[in-house]
């Protein structure tokens, strides 16, 4: 049974936790919309709520300078993996069930989604010159005044084309990205099959992770719909999509996540 094992040492889980991301409306981007999603859907499927909270500083208040984080009690923890060995630590896993070659496995997809959509995701928003220049910089430098809008924006631009050289994606082309999303895809349709999630009846951080992306990837508008349209080319990742947000957000009074 993959439930969510709570041992005897689990710790009480303080009513005003807190998640902070950067201004959902104005400010932030696709792949930190998705890293957020990713992880309040993670606490959802644990039964631990958040307060989310919206701050144009957010990512310069988070440790790792990554949102989103979470402050629980006096602890602050960024991104899914950390917060997920957090939360274990105080009790809470969605994962204790597997074996541990199914571990194992989770972890493989897990790497394919960061390696794959989430890669993608910054390429787009930060490589593909119709995306910088329409959306990028005007949504990052929001919060800022006249010129520090452009310098962070240039900057954080700069340092993510360095890392893009650094992975082998420095020459890539849309098209060549694109492929790699509908790759992705494929081998996440195929993973799931006619499941409810990925390891049968009870999701993991697995499924959080790839709601996260995929739903965000699905709402968010770019300059054009190829990216989402490589999503909705499986029927099955559209279902998981749609399952997650009833029955983790809408069903629990949160109101449809769009």
């Amino acid at each position: 049974i993959y439930l969510v094992a709570e041992s005897k040492s689990a710790e009480p889980w303080p009513e005003n936790a807190t998640l902070y991301q950067q201004l959902k409306g104005e400010q932030i981007l696709l792949s930190d919309n998705a890293a957020s999603l990713a992880v309040q859907a993670f606490l959802q499927m644990c039964n631990l709520p958040i307060k989310v909270v919206c701050r144009a500083n957010a990512e310069y208040m988070s440790p790792s300078g990554k949102v989103p984080f979470i402050h629980v009690g006096n602890q602050v923890v960024s991104e899914l993996g950390p917060i997920v060995q957090f939360v274990k630590a105080k009790g809470h896993s969605l994962s204790d069930g597997l074996g541990e070659v199914q571990k194992a496995e989770m972890k493989a997809y897990m790497e394919l989604v960061n390696n794959m959509l989430l890669t993608a995701e910054l390429y787009l928003q930060w490589c593909d010159e119709a995306t910088v220049g329409e959306i990028t910089h005007a949504r990052y430098g929001s919060p800022y005044p006249w010129p520090l809008n452009h310098i962070l924006a240039y900057q954080k631009q700069w340092e993510v084309k360095r890392k893009m050289k650094a992975i082998g994606w420095g020459k890539k082309t849309l098209d060549q990205v694109l492929e790699d999303v509908d790759q992705c895809c494929q081998a996440l349709s195929q993973r799931l099959g006619t499941q409810p999630y990925f390891f049968n009846k009870q999701p993991t951080e697995l499924d959080a992770l790839v709601f996260g992306h995929l739903y965000t990837i699905l709402t968010t508008q770019l300059t054009n719909d190829e990216l989402s349209e490589k999503v909705k080319n499986y029927s099955n990742l559209l279902a998981f999509c749609r399952r997650i947000e009833q029955h983790y957000f809408e069903d629990r009074g949160k109101g449809r996540l769009s």
